[in-house]
């Protein structure tokens, strides 16, 4: 196989989808009020049923938790906090058994100041053993140490303030991007690289999967460290071209590969987290020749709704920037490497308030959509817990509600700076980490049943209506919205392999793209984003091999055979399409059709519009031509002759979406595809909806 291919084997993770768990806010076993290690094995269940492929495991090492866990006092342990390693050597086996994989936070741009490593290096002195693990410089020439203006360069922090802080023992000072407490560690150092890379061997010794690397392309330095340009309203200089994708990163990255991950007996997975990485970078990480990592979280997208004043500035999101950020990273790196598909993590306020609208009459339909945008892109999706329920922002009133030492800072550097206090909550409010941390809500009862303590940070009113009970039992809720679209990718080559092709970049209400499979295979099993009325089987695992129950059980994960969802309901040959007039019911799985792919994506509308509020959502997808024909039985099955496609859309108050709709069917009309009104299906939605008939 030549260098640059990658085998299916080894690309499982194209037809995965990960589910981030923030340990502190995601279930508390001992009432504590911090989520641990025990209160994640009790909710498995939860995960395998939603059918994740991939559980990414935000810190749980030991730590001062002046960041909440990026800031990493021992690599080789788990925090008391959480549990103990035996604690996560049953969580790890726990994941296994259920056909899951496990990714650990690895953060090694930076340790916390109570690390042994940097003891050491400060106690040390500058002729210490460790000194040159980290980055240590003297004051500005001509200046006096430990004065204002004096550190070595005018950089400012992620955290607020400057990048240096200073130690009067050695008289020098330290470099820290984020936190004082957050050291960076020195890359130039083989030592330092040569003792990250045995720290991460040993984690796949005790049996992790791979590692999602925080601010990873922060680890290489410019030589010199020169000062960074001042903007218009700054105290501190911009130091990001200083040490965004540095001189090195990509020979570091590669060593890492080679002494970490090569000639491993597993596949693993490896994503970078790389803020300011551009597409042309990003394709040179993700090139599979090039052995480097899998794939890399970008924040171009998230950066869309921010105004001149940096992430507390918000402004409306615009739709046409949207599509084309997204655009240029589906194309971007279509041939050559891989993208990481999210809207939320720990870092980023919750997108049904951020981009959707999360009034309780329209967050479902929001949610719902924004899922279906996101999932039907080329890359691997991501799923930060609570996005499956369409969790939504904190109604933080104060200050006091806050705990991010980000936020914090923030609102202490600007009163300083004068500015009206109200302003800088009305920015915390919209963008402050806190919103994503808030804890999981699983019930009804005081804390969301949570926690049956006192919860870390404040649980969200809105539990009472959100929540994972109530939407479990509830067919057409967002959490089963979400299970059908993580199915529709286990099954359908077009999600995975197929090309990307934006529709009417200029529109301001429609989002419409092609995703196209040059070559699908017919014996592919496909699963409909419909309503169902029935509860998913669970997963096979070690001690329980039979195959799911019902047709309505998802389908198996992507390393176990794919099974036909019951006999007599298709024809024996997989290859043959089957006959609607003998498939009953929409849930059916069914041999997908032998055709190209002409239309598999995403319609929409303005997702935030507080005046109009009208939703458009609309999905067409190959893979549900069998069993929405068949389900339509009589004479709706012989008119599309077994390739019909259904979409559903939402339209709210003035109907003023004649326009979107005409440039779409246009559109569908190039590709021989007729479009007639027909009901949405029951339980989809309240209003019309289209349907759309393939000529053949």
């Amino acid at each position: 196989m030549p260098v640059n291919e990658v085998s299916p084997a080894d690309s499982w993770w194209s037809e995965a989808v990960v589910y981030q768990i923030y340990p502190r806010s995601f279930a508390d076993s001992d009432a504590d009020g911090i989520g641990d290690l025990q209160g994640i094995i009790e909710r498995l269940d939860y995960l395998a049923q939603l059918g994740v492929d991939v559980l990414w495991l935000s810190p749980v090492y030991p730590s001062p938790h002046d960041d909440n866990g990026y800031d990493i006092s021992d690599y080789q342990d788990i925090d008391p906090l959480f549990g103990t390693l035996a604690d996560f050597d049953r969580l790890l086996a726990a994941v296994h058994e259920r056909g899951m994989k496990l990714v650990m936070d690895l953060v090694v741009n930076h340790t916390s100041d109570e690390h042994p490593w940097f003891t050491a290096s400060r106690d040390g002195g500058p002729h210490g053993d460790k000194r040159d693990w980290y980055i240590w410089r003297p004051a500005r020439e001509g200046m006096e140490p430990g004065t204002p203006g004096a550190e070595p360069n005018n950089w400012g922090s992620f955290f607020s303030g400057p990048t240096w802080t200073y130690d009067e023992t050695s008289g020098e000072y330290y470099l820290h991007l984020f936190s004082r407490k957050q050291p960076d560690l020195n890359w130039e150092n083989p030592e330092v690289r040569r003792a990250v890379h045995a720290m991460m061997r040993w984690w796949l010794d005790r049996g992790v999967d791979g590692f999602r690397m925080d601010v990873i392309n922060l680890i290489s330095k410019a030589p010199g460290l020169p000062d960074g340009a001042v903007h218009e309203g700054s105290r501190y200089g911009d130091g990001s071209p200083h040490y965004i994708c540095g001189p090195r990163i990509h020979e570091y990255l590669a060593e890492m590969h080679r002494e970490v991950f090569e000639g491993h007996p597993r596949r693993l997975l490896t994503v970078g987290e790389m803020p300011g990485v551009t597409v042309e970078e990003a394709r040179l990480f993700t090139d599979p020749a090039r052995r480097e990592v899998d794939m890399v979280f970008q924040f171009e997208h998230v950066g869309l709704d921010q105004g001149p004043g940096g992430k507390f500035d918000t402004r409306p999101l615009r739709l046409t920037d949207l599509k084309a950020s997204l655009g240029r990273w589906q194309t971007g790196l279509g041939e050559t490497g891989w993208n990481s598909l999210y809207w939320n993590n720990h870092d980023q306020p919750r997108v049904v308030s951020r981009f959707g609208d999360d009034s309780p009459a329209r967050r479902d339909r929001s949610a719902k959509l924004l899922a279906t945008v996101l999932h039907l892109h080329r890359g691997t999706p991501y799923v930060y817990q609570g996005e499956e329920l369409g969790m939504a922002n904190a109604p933080f009133t104060s200050i006091d509600d806050f705990r991010d030492i980000e936020s914090l800072n923030h609102h202490r550097e600007q009163l300083a700076l004068g500015v009206d206090e109200e302003r800088i909550l009305t920015g915390l409010r919209h963008r402050s980490r806190d919103n994503a941390r808030t804890p999981m809500q699983w019930d009804t009862t005081e804390h969301a049943g949570f926690t049956a303590g006192t919860p870390w940070i404040a649980v969200n009113p809105d539990h009472t209506r959100i929540n994972a009970k109530a939407q479990l039992t509830d067919p057409d809720s967002v959490f089963h919205y979400y299970r059908r679209l993580i199915a529709l990718r286990h099954t359908e080559p077009a999600l995975t392999h197929g090309d990307f092709h934006m529709l009417h970049p200029g529109h301001q209400q429609l989002y419409a793209f092609t995703r196209h499979d040059a070559h699908p295979a017919p014996n592919s099993w496909s699963w409909p984003i419909s309503a169902e009325t029935t509860s998913p089987s669970p997963r096979p695992t070690a001690g329980n091999t039979a195959k799911p129950s019902s047709p309505t059980s998802p389908p198996p994960h992507p390393s176990r055979p794919r099974t036909p969802c019951s006999p007599g309901k298709h024809a024996s040959t997989a290859a043959a399409p089957p006959d609607p007039r003998t498939t009953h019911c929409l849930n059916t799985r069914a041999p997908r059709t032998a055709l190209p792919v002409h239309t598999q994506g995403t319609l929409m509308t303005n997702m935030r519009s507080r005046t109009s509020h009208r939703v458009l959502l609309a999905v067409a997808a190959p893979a549900l031509v069998a069993p929405l024909t068949a389900c339509g039985g009589g004479s709706d099955a012989a008119e599309g002759d077994g390739k019909a496609l259904r979409l559903w859309h939402y339209e709210q108050e003035d109907g003023a979406l004649s326009n979107a709709w005409d440039a779409a069917i246009a559109e569908f009309k190039k590709h021989d595809i007729a479009t007639t009104k027909d009901p949405a299906p029951g339980g989809l939605a309240e209003s019309p909806g289209l349907r759309l008939v393939m000529n053949s």
